[in-house]
């Protein structure tokens, strides 16, 4: 009796092994996906997240990390489905787990507090305007800022007029639309000024990006947190087929 059983249970295993190893590998390529965006928001956005807050942000640490640990577990998981230990597999799906309620909390959490994100960035960049030197980090963010969005100020140009910079340099060079048609002595003058620079002000574009595009990020983020629960059916039923015995791997 043993033998028909063994027989039947083989298409199962040789199925459940390859639709693992096909998961693996795409949990695999999502962990080096985090990695790179963690690094990359690391030395690329590093200096806008000054903006943001005042502290060094390690969001960029944590995301490289979670990148790390799936790139090793999505390995291992390769070898414990190709292995077929019933304890690795086990293991396998109490990491993919772990996973999933990481991701559920994060997304949750910037969802619920995507308000108090939006009002820090309103202090900080608030302020970064008002201590605007032309030669900080902070400074030279904003100046970023204002020439990848095309947008002067925080509201508008006039949240220059009150910043200590302005006496001194008038309007940044970086709110100009055509920057050789703006000279030091015109960015001076409000009224000039306000012809040549860009008129919208970057917290609403920021905000507006925000609101534009959690639903996507969010529905992103619980795509990715809910197919790992494919991966831990997969891990668990690979892993309850073997340690009964229906199927002795070669």
């Amino acid at each position: 009796m043993m033998a028909p059983r063994r027989m039947e249970t083989k298409p199962a295993i040789f199925c459940l092994k390859t639709l693992l190893l096909f998961y693996s590998f795409i949990f695999w390529v999502t962990g080096v996906i985090l990695l790179a965006v963690g690094l990359w928001w690391k030395f690329m956005l590093g200096p806008y997240m000054l903006l943001i807050s005042n502290s060094p942000s390690q969001a960029p640490y944590a995301l490289a990390g979670t990148g790390a640990a799936i790139v090793l577990f999505g390995l291992f998981g390769c070898f414990a489905t190709c292995r077929g230990r019933p304890w690795m597999l086990k293991l396998y799906a109490v990491f993919l787990s772990l996973v999933f309620v990481t991701e559920v909390i994060g997304g949750i959490s910037g969802f619920i507090f995507r308000h108090e994100i939006k009002g820090t960035f309103l202090t900080s960049y608030n302020e970064a305007v008002m201590r605007y030197d032309g030669q900080d980090d902070r400074s030279l963010a904003v100046d970023g800022v204002q020439r990848r969005l095309h947008c002067c100020g925080v509201y508008n140009y006039t949240s220059w007029l009150s910043s200590v910079y302005f006496p001194v340099g008038g309007i940044p060079a970086s709110c100009c639309v055509t920057f050789a048609d703006c000279s030091g002595a015109d960015m001076k003058n409000a009224t000039l000024a306000a012809r040549k620079i860009y008129r919208q002000g970057c917290y609403e574009l920021v905000v507006s990006f925000i609101d534009s595009n959690m639903g996507i990020i969010a529905g992103v983020t619980f795509g990715i947190a809910f197919s790992q629960v494919i991966g831990m059916s997969l891990a668990c039923c690979l892993s309850h087929f073997i340690s009964t015995n229906q199927y002795e791997m070669v």
